[in-house]
């Protein structure tokens, strides 16, 4: 353990290991295999790093998310240690030279998707190297009843053919006792040492807030000095909306969600991490990897998608052992918003055949074939070729890769962006001088675009004008020229690859159990996290304590369900707050807590009751009104 704790202070600076990181290292380092079960925050990655350094060979990595592997194998060149991530990006020349730096450059780490472990090329590859450890990272992936299961993990024991005597680490930051079972089994590793750190921080307290007034609430919970903390909202748009609510209101904030170019994130995380903007609101593509402990607010605008993701969430805060605070917003908006949204990314089987099918003749591949090659895509010329929903062929794309029919390469996240840099009359007198439909339909759908670099959809402005996204880019390029605009035109084409020759039905057919069964547990999943959010008897960790097979039966005190509440009677409470209308058609949340010098909760709580009573009732502003009978 001396020569771990060596590299441990070498390349981060630690001078210890965490409670549980030095038993699981001990046991990759004397060739065991282990299932490591640690909480958000509880340094996976350092568990395969460190032996990965240590011995001799490459490990080799498998990870679900290629934007994680790129952020693990960044943070490991900034150390100074050599490793490399292979994905449907790199030609097969790249990989080839990939493979000989692994072999001669002294390279450690080797990240591999799933999907890309399955290619016979790779697998041979794979044979020529010296591997020293596998680690399968997000492990609850291989079990369908994970919450982000991915049937390419099935094919993970490939590794174990090839390289026998190589110890497998999986790890996994949320597990029921069922998943956890399906680990061992699908990786062949019945003899694995079982490392497992309790899901719950006694630090947190978990709060459910029975409000739609979050905009109130969060500058309560805020106070005048924000510290570092996280937003979580489902929307690009509600998050964009919450950040400049905040800013308006004295707060220091930022946004974060998939759609903002590389720049954006990055200079959004940058002013985050060093508390420049201490409120990140962010969609759940933010969090994954971060490594900041003193966070101590995590707010849930819209109800998580799974227990499992909101686990993963809300222990990004109190890393620090210092009190940490969670708060889920619960109404009947939230709970029937996620319910919709479940239905909405339900794809079904004759769906996910069509797409397969268009797929096909969209690429012009025979029946039986299986092209080597990748091909260039654009969902949006795809979607306006064939008349479909965009949102629905992502999903279905997606579904698609996950059932390791294709590999599908995202690039086409990546926008446009243009800034109008002269005043808008003399735009307006240009565009009405080229009669130009499309700088019109610019104007109509982009706001602060005189202001700042704005991002763009070319694909989308050629549909409302009719018109095609090559026009639409030659005419924006024509103006910058001329000196009215900055255009940064982005190519967004993004590539598909197939992984299974075309069959037609006959490959839905193959994977349609896999669909059906998979909505199964996608609505189990969305029938626990709404059983918890309206959960109001079981203290909060002890609920999810049980649900990830825990057995504690200690209360933890902290959360809003344990916490004594300030003596009260609710019902001649409730009587109170039905006074307030007299005279007042509608009172906002905020105007009836306020009236009460007591605790804020205690007050929702009372509207809670008046609510399911249908005593008062919510109109479409978000107001309170009193029903008259």
């Amino acid at each position: 353990m001396k020569e771990a704790l060596e590299v441990l202070h070498k390349y981060w600076s630690y001078t210890s290991f965490k409670k549980p990181q030095e038993a699981i290292i001990n046991h990759v380092l004397a060739n065991q295999n282990v299932v490591a079960l640690l909480p958000t925050g509880g340094g996976k990655s350092i568990c395969y790093q460190i032996p990965g350094l240590l011995k001799e060979g490459v490990c080799i990595v498998i990870s679900p998310l290629i934007a994680l592997m790129h952020d693990q194998v960044d943070s490991l060149k900034k150390k100074g240690i050599k490793a490399i991530a292979i994905t449907a990006a790199l030609r097969q020349n790249e990989v080839i030279e990939a493979f000989d730096n692994l072999m001669y450059g002294n390279y450690k780490f080797l990240y591999l998707s799933p999907e890309k472990l399955q290619s016979k090329f790779i697998q041979e590859k794979i044979k020529q190297l010296q591997v020293n450890l596998v680690a399968i990272d997000e492990a609850h992936c291989i079990s369908e009843w994970g919450h982000d299961f991915r049937p390419a993990y099935l094919k993970i024991p490939i590794l174990n053919e090839i390289h026998p005597n190589t110890p497998v680490i999986a790890l996994t930051a949320t597990a029921t006792k069922q998943v956890l079972n399906d680990i061992v089994t699908q990786l062949t590793i019945s003899d694995a040492h079982i490392v497992k750190q309790s899901l719950i921080r006694k630090n947190l307290a978990l709060n459910i807030i029975h409000s739609e007034d979050f905009y109130y609430h969060i500058k309560r919970i805020m106070g005048t000095s924000p510290p570092p903390s996280i937003i979580y909202a489902n929307s690009r748009k509600k998050v964009k909306n919450v950040s400049d609510y905040l800013n308006k209101n004295g707060f220091k904030s930022t946004y974060y969600h998939g759609g903002l170019s590389a720049e954006k994130k990055e200079a959004t995380f940058a002013d985050w991490m060093t508390e420049k903007t201490p409120i990140m609101v962010a969609t759940n593509a933010f969090g994954m990897g971060i490594d900041k402990n003193n966070v101590r607010y995590i707010l849930h605008l819209d109800i998580p998608f799974s227990l499992e993701n909101y686990m993963q969430e809300a222990g990004r805060a109190g890393r620090d052992g210092q009190d940490a605070f969670s708060y889920i917003f619960v109404n009947p908006h939230t709970l029937s918003y996620i319910k919709e949204l479940h239905t909405k990314n339900t794809i079904s089987v004759e769906l996910a055949n069509k797409v397969y099918l268009d797929l096909n003749q969209y690429f012009q591949i025979a029946y039986g074939e299986l092209p080597q090659q990748s091909f260039e895509f654009q969902i949006n010329d795809f979607c306006t070729h064939y008349h479909r929903n965009i949102l629905q062929t992502y999903n279905t794309i997606k579904l698609l890769e996950r059932e390791s029919i294709l590999i599908f390469d995202e690039r086409f996240r990546k926008q446009s962006t243009l800034k109008f840099t002269v005043a808008p009359d003399i735009i307006l007198a240009y565009s009405t001088k080229n009669n130009s439909g499309i700088i019109k339909t610019v104007l109509r759908s982009y706001g602060g675009i005189f202001e700042y670099q704005t991002h763009i959809d070319e694909f989308l402005i050629a549909k409302k004008t009719g018109t095609t996204a090559a026009i639409v880019k030659n005419e924006l390029m024509l103006l910058a020229n001329h000196g009215l605009a900055t255009y940064r035109f982005k190519n967004n084409t993004g590539s598909i690859q197939f992984l299974v020759p075309r069959e037609d039905t006959i490959t839905i057919r193959n994977i349609a159990a896999n669909i059906q069964r998979q909505h199964k547990v996608k609505a189990s999943k969305v029938a626990a996290i709404m059983a918890y959010a309206q959960n109001e008897n079981i203290c909060r960790s002890r609920y999810l304590l049980d649900y990830f097979g825990e057995k504690n039966s200690k209360d933890c005190g902290i959360c809003d369900v344990c916490k004594p509440a300030v003596s009260s009677d609710y019902h001649q409470l409730a009587l109170d707050i039905l006074h307030l209308f007299s005279g007042k058609k509608t009172l906002s949340t905020k105007e009836v807590v306020s009236n009460f010098n007591i605790e804020s909760a205690i007050v929702l709580k009372a509207i809670q009751i008046l609510l399911d009573t249908n005593k008062i009732t919510i109109t479409s502003q978000n107001k309170l009104e009193k029903v008259l009978k």
